[in-house]
């Protein structure tokens, strides 16, 4: 991969990282929910997830969706329907109450990376880059440092997010301001599956 493709690569990697999507917004959450130590599970989850994402769909995994597109369109409603359940439980939570599952908690690391493959966002950016950075004549390289800029690039950008969530635990200790927060949070998580909705239709 040439200095020139990989500057390309490592642009396209912080816009897509940095920019609110799912990940983005449950990190965001959870930060303001939980603090950044008790999101650390959940941040590397995401981090560790993802690359481990970009690394099957760069080596191939991608491929079966061009031979059977009915699994990709599948993929895609499920994943719009666990994104609506989990906006439903981050909009009715409480200031304690939890993200995901049944006790207040944040989510855990094999939660967050399995979450990942369920993520719209993150196979439109795999898809993305396995198309325009992997070169058949050395897929192996090209993987390599695609994995290696998302696993740097995810890591600033996972725990920024969850750091700028929990800058704002001081000023939502009212339960109201955190029902409103959180509701904020599940509107913007619905927002986010805009673009793969109007994809669909």
């Amino acid at each position: 991969m040439s200095q020139n493709l990989i500057l390309s690569l490592i642009t396209f990697a912080f816009v897509t990282a940095m920019t609110p999507g799912p990940n983005n917004t449950m990190l965001l959450a959870s930060g303001v929910n939980f603090g950044f130590g008790r999101s650390r599970g959940h941040i590397l989850g995401v981090v560790i997830g993802f690359t481990i994402m970009i690394l099957a769909v760069g080596l191939g995994i991608g491929r079966v969706f061009s031979l059977f597109p009915p699994l990709y369109t599948g993929l895609r409603m499920i994943s719009i329907a666990y994104l609506l359940w989990l906006a439903w439980r981050i909009g009715t939570a409480g200031a304690t109450d939890p993200i995901v599952g049944d006790e207040a908690r944040p989510m855990t690391f094999t939660e967050a990376a399995l979450f990942q493959w369920v993520n719209p966002k993150c196979w439109m950016v795999c898809l993305s880059v396995a198309a325009n950075y992997v070169s058949p004549d050395n897929p192996w390289s090209d993987v390599a440092v695609l994995s290696a800029v998302f696993l740097f690039v995810s890591s600033i950008s996972a725990s920024s997010w969850a750091l700028f969530g929990t800058s704002l635990r001081p000023f939502l200790r009212d339960p109201k301001a955190m029902r409103i927060f959180n509701g904020a949070m599940a509107i913007a998580l619905v927002a986010s599956l805009w673009p793969i909705v109007k994809e669909m239709i």
